[in-house]
Protein backbone atom coordinates (compact mmCIF):
# COMPACT_ATOMS: atom_id res chain seq x y z
CA UNK A 1 0.00 0.00 0.00
CA UNK A 2 2.89 2.19 0.69
CA UNK A 3 4.22 1.41 -2.31
CA UNK A 4 0.98 2.88 -4.52
CA UNK A 5 0.45 5.65 -2.14
CA UNK A 6 4.14 7.03 -3.15
CA UNK A 7 4.31 6.54 -6.83
CA UNK A 8 0.93 7.81 -7.72
CA UNK A 9 1.79 11.55 -6.42
CA UNK A 10 5.08 11.10 -8.02
CA UNK A 11 3.27 10.19 -11.71
CA UNK A 12 0.78 12.91 -11.41
CA UNK A 13 3.76 15.53 -12.11
CA UNK A 14 4.22 14.80 -15.23
CA UNK A 15 2.27 17.50 -16.45
CA UNK A 16 4.74 20.28 -14.44
CA UNK A 17 7.65 18.45 -15.37
CA UNK A 18 9.88 19.70 -17.80
CA UNK A 19 9.40 17.43 -21.38
CA UNK A 20 11.47 14.29 -21.14
CA UNK A 21 13.53 15.52 -18.27
CA UNK A 22 16.87 13.61 -17.57
CA UNK A 23 17.97 10.62 -15.01
CA UNK A 24 21.53 9.29 -14.49
CA UNK A 25 22.04 6.39 -12.56
CA UNK A 26 25.09 4.74 -10.94
CA UNK A 27 25.30 0.97 -10.46
CA UNK A 28 22.35 0.54 -12.64
CA UNK A 29 23.05 -3.39 -13.54
CA UNK A 30 20.75 -4.75 -10.61
CA UNK A 31 19.23 -4.39 -7.45
CA UNK A 32 18.33 -0.85 -6.41
CA UNK A 33 19.91 0.29 -9.14
CA UNK A 34 18.29 -1.40 -12.28
CA UNK A 35 14.62 -0.84 -9.65
CA UNK A 36 15.70 2.78 -10.52
CA UNK A 37 15.56 2.83 -13.60
CA UNK A 38 12.69 0.81 -14.23
CA UNK A 39 10.72 3.47 -12.32
CA UNK A 40 12.15 6.76 -13.87
CA UNK A 41 11.49 5.48 -17.02
CA UNK A 42 7.96 4.74 -16.07
CA UNK A 43 7.50 8.15 -14.65
CA UNK A 44 8.33 9.60 -17.87
CA UNK A 45 12.08 10.27 -17.40
CA UNK A 46 14.76 9.62 -20.32
CA UNK A 47 17.35 7.72 -18.40
CA UNK A 48 21.12 7.18 -18.72
CA UNK A 49 22.06 3.92 -16.61
CA UNK A 50 25.69 3.38 -15.92
CA UNK A 51 27.79 1.13 -14.38
CA UNK A 52 31.08 -0.68 -14.70
CA UNK A 53 29.35 -4.31 -16.64
CA UNK A 54 26.14 -3.77 -18.09
CA UNK A 55 23.56 -7.19 -17.35
CA UNK A 56 20.68 -8.59 -19.54
CA UNK A 57 18.43 -7.14 -17.36
CA UNK A 58 19.65 -3.50 -18.16
CA UNK A 59 19.85 -4.40 -21.72
CA UNK A 60 16.49 -5.04 -21.86
CA UNK A 61 15.44 -1.66 -20.74
CA UNK A 62 14.86 1.86 -22.81
CA UNK A 63 17.70 3.25 -21.17
CA UNK A 64 21.02 4.75 -22.94
CA UNK A 65 23.47 2.49 -21.20
CA UNK A 66 27.41 3.24 -20.46
CA UNK A 67 30.14 2.08 -19.11
CA UNK A 68 31.57 4.25 -16.07
CA UNK A 69 33.97 3.05 -13.84
CA UNK A 70 33.54 6.53 -10.97
CA UNK A 71 36.61 4.78 -9.52
CA UNK A 72 38.75 6.26 -12.40
CA UNK A 73 39.19 9.94 -13.90
CA UNK A 74 39.65 8.79 -17.53
CA UNK A 75 36.38 7.26 -17.41
CA UNK A 76 34.09 10.11 -15.61
CA UNK A 77 36.04 12.25 -17.86
CA UNK A 78 34.85 10.11 -20.77
CA UNK A 79 31.30 10.01 -20.01
CA UNK A 80 30.69 14.01 -19.00
CA UNK A 81 32.51 14.41 -22.89
CA UNK A 82 29.68 11.94 -24.25
CA UNK A 83 26.85 13.36 -22.69
CA UNK A 84 27.63 16.44 -25.02
CA UNK A 85 25.04 19.05 -24.53
CA UNK A 86 22.65 17.11 -21.78
CA UNK A 87 21.29 18.24 -19.12
CA UNK A 88 20.83 16.07 -15.99
CA UNK A 89 17.78 16.77 -13.56
CA UNK A 90 18.26 13.94 -11.58
CA UNK A 91 21.91 12.22 -10.73
CA UNK A 92 21.47 9.40 -8.52
CA UNK A 93 24.50 8.13 -6.90
CA UNK A 94 23.83 4.28 -6.22
CA UNK A 95 27.31 2.81 -7.11
CA UNK A 96 28.14 0.99 -3.65
CA UNK A 97 30.55 -1.64 -2.14
CA UNK A 98 30.31 -3.72 0.81
CA UNK A 99 32.67 -5.42 2.63
CA UNK A 100 32.57 -7.55 6.10
CA UNK A 101 35.82 -6.16 7.86
CA UNK A 102 35.20 -6.58 11.38
CA UNK A 103 38.21 -5.60 13.76
CA UNK A 104 39.37 -9.53 14.18
CA UNK A 105 39.37 -9.65 10.77
CA UNK A 106 40.22 -6.73 9.37
CA UNK A 107 42.44 -6.17 5.59
CA UNK A 108 43.06 -2.33 5.46
CA UNK A 109 42.97 -2.56 1.26
CA UNK A 110 39.70 -3.00 1.76
CA UNK A 111 38.28 0.31 3.89
CA UNK A 112 40.22 1.96 1.46
CA UNK A 113 38.53 0.26 -1.41
CA UNK A 114 35.21 1.22 -0.20
CA UNK A 115 36.16 4.79 0.94
CA UNK A 116 36.99 5.25 -2.98
CA UNK A 117 33.97 3.42 -4.09
CA UNK A 118 31.39 4.91 -1.70
CA UNK A 119 32.98 8.47 -1.12
CA UNK A 120 35.46 9.17 -3.25
CA UNK A 121 33.72 7.88 -6.20
CA UNK A 122 30.23 9.83 -6.04
CA UNK A 123 32.70 13.20 -5.48
CA UNK A 124 34.44 12.80 -8.57
CA UNK A 125 31.26 12.00 -10.79
CA UNK A 126 29.62 14.90 -9.46
CA UNK A 127 32.26 17.38 -9.96
CA UNK A 128 33.44 15.61 -13.61
CA UNK A 129 29.02 16.14 -14.33
CA UNK A 130 28.61 19.21 -12.65
CA UNK A 131 28.47 21.07 -16.30
CA UNK A 132 25.32 19.32 -17.23
CA UNK A 133 23.39 20.16 -14.16
CA UNK A 134 20.86 23.27 -14.13
CA UNK A 135 19.07 25.34 -11.62
CA UNK A 136 16.55 22.81 -10.55
CA UNK A 137 18.57 19.99 -10.66
CA UNK A 138 18.67 16.95 -7.32
CA UNK A 139 21.58 15.08 -6.50
CA UNK A 140 20.72 11.90 -4.96
CA UNK A 141 23.49 10.02 -2.60
CA UNK A 142 22.38 6.69 -1.87
CA UNK A 143 23.69 6.31 1.65
CA UNK A 144 23.20 4.34 4.70
CA UNK A 145 22.60 4.24 8.27
CA UNK A 146 25.55 2.96 9.01
CA UNK A 147 27.36 5.62 8.61
CA UNK A 148 25.37 7.48 11.24
CA UNK A 149 27.87 7.82 14.50
CA UNK A 150 24.83 8.23 16.35
CA UNK A 151 23.42 5.17 15.72
CA UNK A 152 26.17 3.12 15.66
CA UNK A 153 25.88 0.48 18.40
CA UNK A 154 26.74 -2.45 17.44
CA UNK A 155 30.36 -1.91 15.95
CA UNK A 156 31.83 -3.93 13.31
CA UNK A 157 31.37 -3.30 9.47
CA UNK A 158 34.32 -0.33 9.83
CA UNK A 159 34.80 0.24 6.30
CA UNK A 160 31.33 0.24 5.21
CA UNK A 161 30.13 2.62 8.33
CA UNK A 162 33.11 4.76 7.57
CA UNK A 163 33.11 5.66 4.31
CA UNK A 164 29.50 5.97 3.89
CA UNK A 165 29.70 8.78 7.11
CA UNK A 166 32.53 10.34 4.89
CA UNK A 167 29.68 10.26 1.72
CA UNK A 168 27.41 11.86 4.22
CA UNK A 169 29.86 14.18 5.17
CA UNK A 170 30.65 14.94 0.94
CA UNK A 171 26.79 15.20 0.58
CA UNK A 172 26.72 17.82 3.39
CA UNK A 173 29.62 20.16 1.95
CA UNK A 174 27.87 19.89 -1.42
CA UNK A 175 24.39 21.15 -0.48
CA UNK A 176 26.29 24.47 0.90
CA UNK A 177 28.36 24.71 -2.30
CA UNK A 178 25.45 24.27 -5.16
CA UNK A 179 23.30 25.90 -3.48
CA UNK A 180 24.06 29.25 -5.12
CA UNK A 181 23.68 27.14 -8.18
CA UNK A 182 19.72 25.93 -7.36
CA UNK A 183 20.99 22.22 -6.63
CA UNK A 184 19.54 20.57 -4.33
CA UNK A 185 20.77 17.51 -2.49
CA UNK A 186 19.79 14.54 -0.49
CA UNK A 187 20.96 11.28 1.63
CA UNK A 188 18.97 8.65 1.20
CA UNK A 189 18.93 5.39 3.02
CA UNK A 190 16.98 2.73 1.56
CA UNK A 191 16.16 0.68 4.13
CA UNK A 192 17.30 -3.22 4.70
CA UNK A 193 16.53 -3.80 0.92
CA UNK A 194 17.08 -7.63 -0.31
CA UNK A 195 19.59 -7.06 -2.97
CA UNK A 196 22.57 -9.17 -3.75
CA UNK A 197 24.71 -6.80 -1.73
CA UNK A 198 22.32 -8.36 1.12
CA UNK A 199 22.72 -11.78 0.33
CA UNK A 200 18.79 -11.35 -0.59
CA UNK A 201 17.87 -10.39 2.91
CA UNK A 202 15.87 -7.84 3.99
CA UNK A 203 12.76 -6.23 5.10
CA UNK A 204 11.40 -5.30 1.98
CA UNK A 205 12.28 -5.47 -2.23
CA UNK A 206 14.36 -2.82 -4.13
CA UNK A 207 10.99 -1.93 -5.93
CA UNK A 208 9.16 -1.45 -2.89
CA UNK A 209 12.29 0.85 -1.46
CA UNK A 210 12.85 2.99 -4.78
CA UNK A 211 8.88 4.11 -5.05
CA UNK A 212 9.69 5.30 -1.41
CA UNK A 213 12.57 6.65 -1.91
CA UNK A 214 11.02 8.51 -5.11
CA UNK A 215 8.90 9.86 -2.42
CA UNK A 216 11.49 11.17 -0.86
CA UNK A 217 13.16 12.94 -4.22
CA UNK A 218 10.06 14.52 -5.16
CA UNK A 219 9.68 16.79 -1.85
CA UNK A 220 12.91 17.40 -2.25
CA UNK A 221 13.79 21.04 -2.49
CA UNK A 222 16.44 23.83 -1.74
CA UNK A 223 15.13 24.21 2.07
CA UNK A 224 15.10 20.50 2.74
CA UNK A 225 18.88 20.15 1.16
CA UNK A 226 21.43 18.73 3.14
CA UNK A 227 19.25 16.12 5.01
CA UNK A 228 19.72 12.61 5.49
CA UNK A 229 16.62 10.80 5.10
CA UNK A 230 15.17 6.91 5.31
CA UNK A 231 13.21 5.97 2.70
CA UNK A 232 10.13 5.36 4.55
CA UNK A 233 10.53 9.31 5.27
CA UNK A 234 12.07 9.64 8.63
CA UNK A 235 14.67 11.79 9.43
CA UNK A 236 18.26 10.07 10.45
CA UNK A 237 20.75 11.51 12.77
CA UNK A 238 23.94 12.54 11.74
Amino acid sequence: MAAEWVRRPFLSDRKTMPAQPTALVTGANRGIGLAFCKALLEAGYQVIATCRRPSDDLNALDCRVETLDICEDTSVNALAKSLGSTTIDLLIHNAGQLQRDDLDQMDLKSLTDQFEVNAVGPLRLTIGLRPHLKKGSKVVLITSRMGSVSDNNTGRMYGYRMSKAALNMMGKGLSRDLEPEGIAVLMLHPGYVRTDMTGGRGNWSSTDAVNSMLGRIKELELSKSGAFWHADGTQLPW
